[in-house]
C-alpha cells in the first residue's frame, strides 16, 4: 500500500513538474516572438500567392539584413546600462571613406578594410569619451551622431560616390556560390553564432548581466566595467563598419543620408527581442527572431501593398507589446509563485 502511494505522489510530481516546465516554455517572451513569426507567415501564405516561395523569401533578407547585423553588438551595450545612437551615422562616415577611396581607384579587398577600420575607430572614439572623459553615453552619441554624418555631409553634399569595382558588389548582392542564399544572410546566422556565444557562454557574457544589474556592485566584486563598456562601443562601431560595407555593397552608392534612422530600427530590434532597455535581461536569439519577425512582416505588407504608414504603426504596435507583455509575465509568475508558497505553507500546518 505504501509503496502505492509513493507511486503515486512520484506521478503527481512528474505531472506537476512537466506542466512547470511547459508553463515556463509557453511564457517565455521569445517563444511568444517565435509564434508571432509563425502567424506572420501563415497569414501573409494565406493572402499572398507570391510570400511563401524560397526565392522570394531568401531575397527578401537583403532588406534588412544589415539593420539585423547593427542589433548584435547593440544587445551587449543596452545590456550594459547604455545606448549608442550613433550607429547610422558610423555607417554613412564608413560608406564616405569608401566612396572616396573607391573613386580613387582603390580595389574592393582594400575598400573592405577602411570601411571596418573607419567603424572600428569610430566605435573607440565614443568608448574613450564615455569611460575616459566620462562624459555618459546618451550625451557622447548624440554629439558623435551628428559629427560623423556631418563630415560626409559637408563634403558631398548634393553629389554621390556611386563608381565601385565590380567585385564589391558581391558582398551585398551576391549569393553563396551553387545556391540562391544570400551571402549577406549566412553572415549574419554566423555572427548571430559567435555573439550568442560570447553572451552565453563566457565570462564577458556573464560579466555583462552584471553589470545591467548592478554597476557599483559589479565595480566591487572587481569587474572592469569601463573596460567592457568601450569594448562594447568598439565592437558597436566595428559592426557598423560591417553594415557599412553590405549596405554601400548592395546599393552601390554613396550618399550623405545613407542608413539615415537605422539607429532607431536597431534599437527597436534589441527591445523587442526581449533585452530589457534598462539592462540586465536578454538574449540573442530573442533578437534574432524579432529581426525575421519585422524584415517578413514588412515584405508581407510590401507584397499586399499596404501603405508605409501601416508598417510605422505595426512596428510602434509591436514594441509597446514588447516593452508590456514581460512585464505582465513578471507579475503573474510571481503571483503564481506566492500562491504555491500558501497551499505549501497550509498544507505543512495540516500535516502538523
Amino acid at each position: 500500500m505504501s509503496n502505492n502511494k509513493l507511486v503515486r505522489q512520484d506521478r503527481l510530481i512528474n505531472e506537476l513538474s512537466f506542466r512547470q516546465r511547459l508553463i515556463n516554455l509557453v511564457s517565455q517572451w521569445e517563444f511568444i516572438l517565435f509564434l508571432t513569426l509563425v502567424a506572420v507567415f501563415i497569414f501573409f501564405t494565406l493572402v499572398s500567392p507570391y510570400f511563401l516561395d524560397y526565392f522570394n523569401l531568401t531575397n527578401a533578407t537583403f532588406s534588412f539584413m544589415e539593420k539585423s547585423i547593427l542589433a548584435l553588438p547593440m544587445i551587449f551595450v543596452i545590456m550594459s546600462g547604455h545606448i549608442d545612437i550613433s550607429v547610422a551615422s558610423i555607417m554613412a562616415l564608413s560608406s564616405f571613406v569608401m566612396g572616396n577611396a573607391a573613386s580613387k581607384g582603390a580595389g574592393a579587398g582594400t575598400l573592405v578594410i577602411l570601411g571596418l577600420l573607419t567603424g572600428l575607430i569610430a566605435g573607440m572614439v565614443n568608448g574613450f569619451l564615455i569611460t575616459r572623459v566620462k562624459i555618459p553615453a546618451i550625451a557622447v552619441t548624440l554629439a558623435t551622431l551628428s559629427v560623423f554624418r556631418g563630415i560626409s555631409q559637408a563634403i558631398l553634399r548634393d553629389n554621390a560616390y556611386t563608381e565601385y569595382p565590380e567585385k564589391f558588389a558581391y558582398f551585398g548582392q551576391g549569393y553563396i556560390p551553387g545556391t540562391v542564399i544570400p551571402f549577406q544572410l549566412v553572415f549574419f546566422l554566423v555572427l548571430a553564432a559567435i555573439m550568442g556565444f560570447v553572451l552565453h557562454g563566457t565570462t564577458y557574457g556573464r560579466k555583462l548581466y552584471a553589470i545591467g544589474n548592478s554597476t557599483s556592485a559589479s565595480r566591487f566584486t572587481g569587474i572592469e566595467v569601463d573596460r567592457i563598456c568601450f569594448i562594447n562601443f568598439t565592437l558597436n562601431g566595428l559592426f557598423a563598419g560591417i553594415a557599412a560595407v553590405l549596405l554601400t555593397s548592395r546599393i552601390g552608392s554613396t550618399r550623405p543620408n545613407i542608413a539615415n534612422g537605422w539607429e532607431l530600427e536597431a534599437i527597436t530590434l534589441v527591445v523587442l527581442g526581449g533585452v530589457a532597455i534598462t539592462g540586465g535581461k536578454g538574449n540573442i536569439w530573442g533578437v534574432v527572431i524579432a529581426s525575421f519577425l519585422l524584415g517578413y512582416l514588412k515584405f508581407g505588407m510590401a507584397l499586399v501593398q499596404l501603405p508605409a504608414k501601416v508598417m510605422v504603426i505595426t512596428t510602434g504596435a509591436l514594441l509597446i507589446v514588447a516593452v508590456l507583455i514581460p512585464q505582465i509575465l513578471i507579475v503573474v509568475k510571481a503571483r503564481r509563485k506566492l500562491k504555491a508558497q500558501r497551499l505549501e505553507l497550509k498544507s505543512e500546518v495540516k500535516a502538523s
